[in-house]
């Protein structure tokens, strides 16, 4: 039998014991097959290794085995120290990555990244220690350590202007970018992006890395209320990552509908889900958000809107971005259902228009005093009589700014023959 033959049977004889319910006989082969000592030149012996590695890692993954998963990412480093420094690379990506199918063991996937991030600077693999730090500050990103990520990002920053490994930089300033907007340090926010665009503009950008950037980019328009560009971005986000079928296509997607709620444009939600990439993600509970957001909006319904985000609770508070933006979502519903209220009326007490919107009279009194400000309306409050007068809309009488312009004018003139009489004299 040749050497290829019996390292698929060794692979292949640990998983049929794997598979016949003998579980830890099977992971036993498995690390038996991972330990033995193996040249640089038995590349038979190593890619058997390889592939126990991968299987160890997986069996870890569908038994949510999250300390049994660190504890073969360390002791695979034997075998790691034997093979070429890009495959290692890529191998404790993958290990590392099996983390993310296993609940809660963010803390566990972090400690295992900082070990070999520590291991990867002992051994010298710069390239390795850069790509595990940067994942590091990417998993600190997500469990919300951002003060821990920051002087990290700062570090790793230097050495890679100094090597000038632009896909790197490019990933390591996006990261940059979120983490100072999610302490709102949006100055620092904004200049981290602008920097991640000049370094991908100068390599060849992947589609997936094009999309990230492009979904920063709406975030960070969004939170300008410039919701017509960042609406474009995450169009150009959405197709980004539909076209490798990544899932992140469909918060995309919910962002840029709600866009276009916030431009009070509830109609183009259900014009955009009847589009050809839009229509494969409109049945998924995030765009049913939306929709029903959009609804109530369409209806300038301040009850239905508070029954969307009683159903859809935790969508709408477990999201950041859409969280950042109900503030300002619920006031334009607020506006649009008083202005409903209002339509009819000349005249209005304030305490009917708080029992129609089913909101506080002083909430209500607050808001008209700021509509009126705001010119959303022409009226008054007659607060003695705790009232509110609607006046009629009128077109914009023009002999006031006529009389102006033309005493202006008159003015000029008479200046004009007052210095050229001075001149005669």
């Amino acid at each position: 039998m040749s050497a290829t033959h019996a390292v698929a049977a060794s692979v292949a004889e640990a998983d049929h014991v794997i598979e016949s319910g003998n579980y830890e006989n099977g992971k036993d082969m498995l690390m038996q097959i991972l330990h033995r000592v193996a040249s640089p030149a038995d590349e038979a012996l190593l890619a058997e290794q390889e592939q126990a590695l991968l299987r160890l890692g997986q069996l870890h993954r569908d038994h949510k085995d999250a300390h049994g998963l660190a504890g073969t990412v360390i002791e695979s480093r034997q075998f790691m120290a034997s093979i070429a420094k890009a495959k290692t690379a890529k191998l404790v990506r993958i290990l590392i990555d099996y983390f993310n199918d296993i609940p809660n063991s963010r803390d566990v996937q972090i400690q295992v990244t900082k070990e070999n991030a520590e291991w990867a600077k002992q051994e010298k693999r710069i390239f390795l220690k850069q790509n595990l730090e940067t994942k590091l500050i990417g998993q600190l990103y997500e469990a919300k350590a951002y003060r821990e990520a920051l002087p990290l990002i700062a570090q790793l920053l230097r050495e890679l202007k100094t090597l000038d490994d632009k896909m790197i930089l490019t990933e390591v300033h996006l990261l940059e970018s979120k983490v100072n907007h999610a302490i709102s340090n949006f100055p620092k926010s904004k200049a981290a992006l602008t920097s991640a665009r000049t370094s991908a503009n100068s390599i060849y950008c992947p589609p997936l890395m094009q999309a990230q950037l492009d979904m920063q980019s709406g975030v960070l328009h969004a939170d300008d209320k410039d919701f017509k560009t960042a609406a474009s971005y995450f169009y150009e986000t959405m197709e980004g990552f539909d076209s490798v079928d990544d899932a992140r296509a469909i918060p995309a997607l919910k962002y840029m509908l709600l866009c276009k709620i916030m431009l009070n444009q509830p109609e183009e939600v259900y014009s955009i889900l009847e589009g050809k990439i839009a229509s494969k993600y409109a049945k998924h509970r995030e765009i049913e958000v939306m929709k029903a957001v959009a609804e109530a909006q369409s209806h300038r319904s301040l009850e239905d809107f508070e029954r969307a985000l009683q159903q859809y609770k935790s969508e709408l508070s477990s999201d950041l971005i859409v969280r950042n933006h109900l503030s300002a979502l619920y006031d334009k519903l607020l506006e649009q259902n008083i202005l409903r209220v209002i339509e009819p009326y000349s005249r209005i007490e304030l305490a009917q228009i708080a029992k129609l919107v089913r909101q506080p009279v002083r909430e209500v009194e607050q808001k008209l005093s700021q509509m009126i400000l705001d010119k959303e309306f022409k009226g008054v409050l007659d607060q003695g009589a705790g009232c509110l007068v609607v006046f009629e809309e009128t077109d914009d009488d023009e002999t006031y700014e006529t009389a102006l312009s033309t005493l202006k004018q008159i003015s000029h003139v008479v200046d004009s023959l007052y210095q050229q009489a001075n001149e005669l004299t």
